[in-house]
């Protein structure tokens, strides 16, 4: 298993002595990812890095699709990052919405943007 510095340390190849030892462990090894580890490589990609939602997007369904990470819900995974790349939604709530389009779970929230996403998802918009 692979905690959030490991995913950053790779995906940003920023830090001399940190960055090797990352991709060595990523390409050596079969690690996990857990979901909530990745919600935190999304956070800090946007908000510290100010990465584009799009690139996101691309380089962490990249580590699923060269085989440098496996998690236990990959496709959910996988349609939150399209959620957040094409919306606004943050990337818990874009997660929240996949549950509800991928795995067909009712999402009950307060939240009226992620209500709107939920009923345009059921309404085939």
């Amino acid at each position: 298993m692979v905690d959030a510095n490991i995913i950053l340390r790779y995906v940003l190849d920023d830090h001399v002595e940190l960055s090797p030892k990352a991709a060595e462990i990523l390409e050596q090894n079969v690690v996990t990812l857990p979901i909530e580890a990745a919600c935190e490589v999304v956070y800090v990609l946007q908000k510290v890095y100010a990465v584009e939602r799009k690139d996101i997007q691309q380089q962490l369904a990249g580590l699923l699709d060269e085989n440098l990470i496996i998690m236990d819900k990959p496709m959910l995974f996988i349609k939150g990052l399209e959620y957040y790349s094409t919306s606004t939604l943050d990337f818990v709530d874009s997660l929240l919405l996949a549950y509800h389009t991928v795995e067909k779970q009712e999402v009950f929230t307060f939240d009226d943007k992620l209500n709107k996403f939920i009923r345009r998802a059921d309404n085939g918009k």
